[in-house]
C-alpha cells in the first residue's frame, strides 16, 4: 500500500505542477513555457545529465565515490566521435560506452584495488580525461592524416557518417499533428498538456528513448534483483556483505565500471546531437549529473526529477530569455502552495504527532516562505528582462538552491566513500 501511495502522490505531483505553470503561462503571456519546443530541448538537455547522475547513482550504491563523471563523459564524446566518422551511429554507440567503461575501470582499480582516496581518484580523471582525448586528437586529427581531409580538427572530429535513428511515438506523434493543433490554441491547461505531449513524443533521438528505459530498468535491478540486493548492500555494510558470502571486490568493480559506461552513453548523446565530437562540449554536465542524483537522494525517480528540473531551466533560457523572469512568479506561487500545505497540515485533525504542539521552527519557515513569496513576487512586478550573464546562470543558481532545500533530507549510502578491505571492519 505504501508503494501504491508513493506512486499516487508522484502522479498528483506532477499534475499540480503542470496546473501551476499552465496558470503562470497565462498570467505572464509568455507561451514558450510550456511549448513543445522548450519541452523538445529540455529532453535534449536533461538525457546527458540523467545518465551521468545515472551512473554516479551505480557507483555511489555500491559504496565508491565517482566525481570522476565529467572525465568519463569526455572519453565517452571522443570516442563516440572517433568511430562515428568512421563507421556510423552504431559504432559511436558502442564506442563511447567502451570509453566511458574504460575510465569507470580506472576509476576502479584505483579505488576499489590499490585504496586511493575517492575524491582524489576522481578529479585526476577528470583532469586525465581532457588531456588523453587532446593527446589522440593531436596524434589522429592532424593536417595529413585521413581524418584531417574528412573535416577533422584539433579540437573536433569529422561528422558522425550516417543519420543517427530517431522516432516518433505511435498514435500521438503520428498521422495529423492533433497535439499541435491543440497547443496552438493556448487554451488553460489544454494546450500545456499538447505542447508537454508533444515536445515528448515527437522526432526524438533513439538515445533519448534507451535513457527514459535505464531509470527504472536501474530500479528494477538494484532494489528487485539479488545482484541489486547485493551492490546496495556493498554501498551500506561492505563487511556484512562480505560475510553472508558477497565478493565486495566483484560488485563495486562491476558498479564503477557500469557508472563509466553510463557517463560514456552520455557523451555519445552530445555527440548525437552536435553530430560530432567538439573538445569542451561536456561543459560540466557531469558535475551537474552528479549534483542531480544527491538532489533525487540515491534514488532513480528522484535522479529523474533533477535531470528535468535543470533541463527546463536550461532549454527556457536558451529558447527566450525574457521568459527567465517568470521563475520568480512561479517561485512565488510554489512558496505559497507549500505555505497552504502546512497550514493544512498544522490545522488537520489527523495531524502527525510532532506538528501536534509545533514549535518555533515550524513558524520561522512559514514565516520566510511568506516573506520569500513577497520578494519573488516583487522582483517579478519590478524586472521586465535580466542582463544576459544572469540569464546564463539562471540553470545553475536554480540547481544550487534545490539542492540546499533538499539537502534536508538527504540519505547517502552508509558506506559511501569508505576504503573497504576484506576482512578489515572499520
Amino acid at each position: 500500500m505504501t508503494r501504491v501511495r508513493k506512486y499516487h502522490l508522484a502522479l498528483i505531483g506532477v499534475a499540480a505542477l503542470i496546473v501551476v505553470v499552465s496558470l503562470v503561462r497565462v498570467l505572464t503571456g509568455f507561451d514558450d513555457l510550456t511549448s513543445s519546443g522548450t519541452v523538445g530541448a529540455a529532453l535534449i538537455l536533461a538525457v546527458p545529465i540523467a545518465l551521468a547522475g545515472l551512473g554516479g547513482l551505480w557507483a555511489e550504491r555500491a559504496g565508491v565515490v565517482n566525481i570522476g563523471l565529467e572525465g568519463m563523459m569526455v572519453l565517452g564524446t571522443w570516442f563516440a566521435g572517433w568511430a562515428g566518422y568512421q563507421w556510423g551511429p552504431w559504432a559511436a554507440l558502442a564506442a563511447g560506452l567502451i570509453g566511458g567503461a574504460l575510465g569507470g575501470l580506472l576509476h576502479a582499480i584505483a579505488t576499489v584495488t590499490f585504496g586511493v582516496d575517492h575524491i582524489i581518484s576522481g578529479v585526476a580523471i577528470n583532469l586525465l580525461g581532457p588531456g588523453i582525448t587532446r593527446f589522440l586528437s593531436e596524434v589522429l586529427y592532424k593536417e595529413g592524416t585521413p581524418a584531417a581531409e574528412a573535416g577533422a580538427g584539433i579540437t573536433s572530429s569529422p561528422a558522425v557518417s550516417g543519420d543517427t535513428p530517431t522516432i516518433s511515438l505511435p498514435l500521438l506523434s503520428s498521422g495529423p499533428d492533433l497535439l499541435g493543433k491543440l497547443e496552438s490554441t493556448h487554451w488553460f491547461l489544454v494546450a500545456d498538456v499538447a505542447g508537454v505531449l508533444r515536445g515528448l513524443t515527437h522526432q526524438m533521438n533513439l538515445l533519448v528513448v534507451l535513457a527514459v528505459l535505464l531509470l527504472p530498468l536501474t530500479f528494477f535491478v538494484l532494489w528487485h534483483t539479488a545482484f541489486g540486493l547485493r551492490l546496495r548492500s556493498a554501498g551500506e555494510n561492505p563487511w556484512a556483505a562480505e560475510s553472508l558470502g558477497v565478493n565486495v571486490y566483484r560488485i563495486k568493480y562491476v558498479a564503477v565500471v557500469l557508472s563509466g559506461a553510463f557517463a560514456g552513453l552520455g557523451g555519445v548523446f552530445l555527440v548525437f546531437v552536435s553530430d560530432k565530437y567538439v573538445e569542451g562540449q561536456t561543459q560540466g554536465r557531469g558535475f551537474i549529473g552528479l549534483a542531480a542524483m544527491i538532489f533525487g537522494n540515491w534514488r532513480p525517480g528522484g535522479l529523474a526529477a533533477g535531470s528535468a528540473l535543470f533541463g527546463y531551466a536550461n532549454g527556457l533560457q536558451l529558447r527566450s530569455a525574457q521568459t527567465v523572469t517568470t521563475f520568480f512568479l512561479f517561485g512565488a506561487v510554489l512558496l505559497l502552495a507549500y505555505l497552504v500545505l502546512q497550514v493544512h497540515r498544522l490545522t488537520a485533525p489527523d495531524r502527525p504527532a510532532e506538528l501536534a504542539a509545533p514549535g518555533v521552527r515550524q513558524y520561522v519557515v512559514m514565516a520566510g516562505a511568506v516573506v520569500g513569496a513577497a520578494v519573488l513576487f516583487w522582483l517579478w512586478l519590478v524586472i521586465d528582462e535580466l542582463p544576459n550573464d544572469f540569464v546564463f546562470i539562471t540553470p545553475h543558481v536554480l540547481t544550487l538552491l534545490v539542492l540546499l532545500i533538499a539537502s534536508q533530507r538527504l540519505r547517502m549510502p552508509k558506506a559511501d566513500g569508505v576504503s573497504y578491505r576484506r576482512g578489515e571492519q572499520h
